[in-house]
């Protein structure tokens, strides 16, 4: 290949985006020699910017949206770098609540793909779709729009995920639970090391993790690295005070006040833990940083925040709730808010599934509740086959004590009008599973012609 090849632009926005997620070949590579390289090649933007970097097994894209939500509404410019995205790729990339322009997204990645394609002919190989993408959201936020605040959430893991190239103002690990045990260890505190890993040398840390090995874990590096840690339950702990279907208030006890009632309209009692993990981190860029966060912004930060596709009811009659549980701790977290939010005569479930995941101990805390189940496959390589989840469904409900009417129907499309058709006004339809069948079947019953496939 000649330099001249190597090196051609890219066009159009359609072809950088194309671009960039034709890198997903070379697959998770968990190492930060690349970023690094990269970093260096561009000046290290990174070091002009203030993150929150946010770990966690679940919880991590609420507790981003109370922080964008609380920050913006107190005056300041806010970066918002998540994944996987639910509409469209420029999604990863917010600023002030706002996508990435289609024309910078062209232009950074102009300027990243030389770079990119040089590394690629070392011995390093070449970096992979998530290492540029952090790439560009660095180089949008260090040369491009300079905000106050990156809010700034984890890949994968902690330690060795791309994103800890950053030295953050603080850092928060909302929870630890099993979830991509085959790349981060096969045990819970082995993975909650790697999620330990984003802990930097100084910088204070806010956690609500509560399992004992994990609190360990997460206790003890903290100490390793002279960081203060505000942990939940001991530093700073929340109390329902009303809680109805779309508004829940709490009381929030920390370290340095009490506030209350705080409003927040995203369902289930976990939201009140990411809301009280959220608060936390305000009141540390308050002591530290002398962030200006007025109570009357935090409430109404809080109050508005939204997170697509985590208990949202995106449709009224019938109802229909999407939630993206796609392991153990979030169908756990689904099946408390069914039992104790939402009330409903029949429920009737859809779920699709990567091959990926622990689908067993999801399947247990789901499907004591549920009347009817629809298997079926999201449109992604990584499929599993609705046929398979299937036979997994009928080996556990012979132990419920309830009879479960199961459908199989691996076209998404058809499934989810099979859902719509079952439901009457008295009950409640449910769409779970991995991410990319939710962004699916969220765009199509918004008919969002804007949405686009896979990462």
């Amino acid at each position: 290949m000649t330099e001249q090849q190597l090196s051609s632009p890219l066009a159009s926005y359609e072809e950088a985006r194309d671009w960039i997620v034709g890198l997903v070949p070379f697959g998770i590579r968990p190492g930060m020699e690349r970023i690094e390289k990269l970093m260096e090649l561009l000046g290290h933007p990174e070091r002009r910017l203030k993150f929150i970097h946010v770990a966690g097994t679940n919880g991590k894209g609420s507790v981003c949206a109370y922080l964008t939500s609380v920050l913006l509404r107190c005056g300041y410019d806010v970066g918002t770098f998540t994944s996987p995205y639910i509409t469209k790729f420029t999604n990863r990339f917010k600023y002030n609540d706002a996508d990435i322009p289609d024309a910078t997204l062209l232009m950074l990645g102009n300027k990243l793909k030389p770079h990119v394609e040089a590394i690629a002919q070392t011995e390093l190989g070449s970096p992979t779709m998530f290492e540029v993408s952090t790439a560009l959201a660095i180089l949008y936020y260090g040369t491009v729009a300079y905000p106050d605040f990156v809010v700034w959430e984890t890949g994968l893991g902690g330690r060795m995920d791309v994103t800890n190239i950053v030295t953050p103002i603080v850092s928060v690990i909302t929870n630890v639970g099993h979830d991509h045990m085959d790349i981060l260890g096969d045990t819970i505190e082995a993975v909650a090391t790697e999620k330990a890993g984003i802990i930097k040398a100084g910088v204070p840390v806010v956690s609500a993790v509560t399992q004992p090995e994990v609190v360990a874990v997460v206790t003890s590096t903290a100490k390793k690295k002279s960081s203060s840690l505000y942990l939940l339950g001991e530093k700073f702990h929340e109390s329902a005070l009303q809680v109805a279907e779309n508004e829940q208030t709490f009381r929030f006890d920390g370290l340095f006040r009490t506030i209350e009632p705080l409003t927040i309209t995203l369902n289930g009692a976990h939201q009140r833990t990411n809301a009280a993990v959220a608060v936390m981190t305000l009141e540390v860029l308050r002591q530290y940083y002398a962030a200006i966060i007025e109570d009357e912004d935090l409430r109404e930060g809080l109050r508005i925040a939204a997170w697509p596709g985590r208990l949202e009811m995106i449709q009224q009659s019938p109802r229909l709730l999407i939630d993206g549980a796609h392991n153990p701790e979030g169908a756990q977290t689904l099946a408390a808010a069914l039992r104790d939010t939402y009330s409903y005569k029949r429920l009737h479930l859809m779920m699709g599934m990567l091959s990926n995941k622990n689908h067993r101990d999801t399947l247990k805390h789901i499907l004591p509740l549920v009347d009817t189940l629809i298997v079926s496959e999201p449109n992604f390589r990584k499929a599993m086959p609705a046929a398979e989840l299937a036979e997994l469904v009928s080996e556990i409900r012979d132990s419920i004590d309830r009879p479960i009417e199961l459908i199989v129907e691996p076209d998404w499309k058809q499934a989810l009008k099979r859902l719509q058709g079952l439901a009457n006004e008295a009950d409640l339809a449910v769409v779970t599973g991995t991410l990319y069948l939710i962004a699916d079947v969220r765009s199509q019953l918004l008919n969002n012609k804007d949405s686009e496939k896979g990462w």
